[in-house]
């Protein structure tokens, strides 16, 4: 089994405040999902995208899935990215999330290459940040457990495993601005998101 060939896209989610299905993002006319699987495919061998719309990415995606224990909000994407994964860990992001740092999952990669933790996860002072992380394939046997008894918090389920945890003055290394773990909630965050890129691509 390759240690680092996947990368799952979590596109699920109520997307309430945005007022439309944040899978339709648009950036000049291709979609922000597909551009997170382009630059990702520089990385990654194999893109599962866990959804509740498959009809949007027939022939985008390595793997399509649903939710196999569904209502349980991200970590329920995590955890049926992680069944259909070949890798022994996969990178995992969200759909809504522009600004892949590919350093970043490298510096991630090269942090665990040696170790065997569950999860690797950054740190925002207290808090962490649940993606634009990775985790191992055997977590979600523990993910299945935790749902299953009632839990739905990532955090929560994370402090009872061994995770390498990234300092947060570290990731500011590579992201001073925070900006790679930057999700579009709202039309006014798309709006602020192209007029910050104008002229990058964006």
């Amino acid at each position: 089994m390759k240690k680092f060939g996947s990368a799952i896209i979590l596109a699920g989610g109520k997307s309430t405040r945005m007022g439309f299905d944040k899978q339709l993002i648009r950036f000049q006319e291709r979609s922000l999902v597909e551009t997170l699987i382009q630059k990702l495919r520089e990385e990654f061998q194999e893109i599962v995208i866990v959804t509740n719309k498959p009809e949007y990415y027939i022939g985008l995606a390595d793997i399509i899935t649903g939710d196999v224990i569904e209502g349980k909000g991200p970590l329920g994407g995590i955890h049926a990215g992680l069944l259909m994964a070949s890798s022994r860990y996969s990178y995992v992001v969200a759909c809504d999330m522009p600004s892949i740092d590919l350093e970043y999952v490298r510096y991630m990669k090269n942090r665990i290459a040696n170790s065997n933790p569950l999860a690797c996860v950054t740190r925002l002072g207290e808090w962490i940040e649940p993606f634009n992380a990775f985790y191992r394939k055997d977590l979600s046997g523990h993910i299945e457990r935790f749902l299953t008894s009632g839990g739905r918090a990532i955090h929560r389920m994370l402090d009872e495993h061994s995770v390498e945890y990234v300092p947060e003055k570290e990731a500011r290394r590579f992201s001073p601005d925070w900006n790679m773990f930057y999700n579009l909630n709202t039309r006014e965050d798309v709006q602020e998101y192209l007029q910050r890129n104008e002229g990058n691509g964006a």
